[in-house]
């Protein structure tokens, strides 16, 4: 999700009682769409993300060979696409009751316009990347790969994103802005999960040593932000920091699929005709 959605903290309630007590809502240069962490909770968060990164790479390095999740069918296949697609559905129409309620606090109100986006590049590139690695499991199974692979991607950064920012994104929403945070963010971890566990429906995906190091790097990142505060990415370090973190979550993915096939993923391999 990121920057594009404006919720607050404790700390916002202020600047909510400034802007109505001057009769003017709080402009984008003067508010970031999340506050920085300081002291003491900036240390315990990058010890944390340092401690999930050390993990991760724990676990690549124990991870002799590629791992096989035990594929859904029937269906139990169905009803993941189906939470997966009405999930989405249900963020999106969250984030638009969001963004009203911003405008009826905050007629004003207009986001900092700084781009800190590599989805755009990255998917693209994540998907003709997949597709050219499951060539071999015939077009159909390439092309779904490809498909879900990049829209899983962007997952596995925004769900440890989303906790980081969560309390503290900016402004609040009066007068319930632990709330409207949880509407708005509930169906996105819903749809985040979802997103991840389409993935075990595709028999060319095997969870690999690679992409629990590129995890790892990922968290890694997370963690010299955090050091600096987690502050919203308008200065160059954290802007690097989190399209770092956003260039690995999508190498992750691609990770998935590279894998040698054993004598029994080759077997049931159908080339396209």
């Amino acid at each position: 999700m990121g920057p594009g959605i404006p919720h607050g903290s404790a700390h916002s309630g202020t600047l909510l009682q400034l802007a109505q007590a001057q009769g003017a809502a709080p402009s984008s240069s003067s508010i970031p769409l999340w506050l920085p962490y300081e002291g003491n909770a900036a240390i315990v968060l990058a010890i944390v993300l340092l401690l999930a990164a050390c993990g991760f790479a724990y676990a690549g390095r124990r991870l002799r060979t590629p791992v096989a999740i035990a594929r859904p069918r029937g269906v139990a296949a169905g009803f993941i696409i189906a939470i997966w697609l009405l999930s989405g559905y249900a963020f999106f129409v969250a984030y638009f009751v969001y963004g009203l309620q911003v405008k009826l606090a905050y007629p004003g109100f207009v986001a900092p316009r700084v781009r800190v986006g590599t989805f755009v590049p990255d998917a693209p590139v994540t998907f003709f990347v997949i597709l050219y690695l499951t060539r071999r499991w015939g077009w159909k199974v390439a092309l779904a790969s490809a498909i879900i692979g990049t829209a899983a991607a962007p997952m596995i950064f925004e769900f440890p994103f989303d906790l980081i920012v969560m309390t503290r994104t900016n402004p609040a929403i009066p007068t319930h802005p632990v709330l409207y945070r949880q509407m708005l963010f509930l169906p996105l971890f819903l749809w985040q999960f979802a997103s991840l566990s389409v993935l075990t429906l595709l028999p060319s995906m095997r969870v690999t040593a690679y992409a629990a190091y590129a995890v790892a790097a990922m968290f890694g990142a997370f963690a010299v932000w955090a050091a600096f505060g987690f502050a919203f990415p308008a200065e160059p370090l954290p802007l690097a920091l989190n399209v770092i973190s956003k260039v690995l979550c999508f190498v992750a993915v691609i990770m998935l699929f590279v894998w040698k096939p054993d004598s029994d993923a080759a077997a049931s391999a159908t080339p396209s005709a």
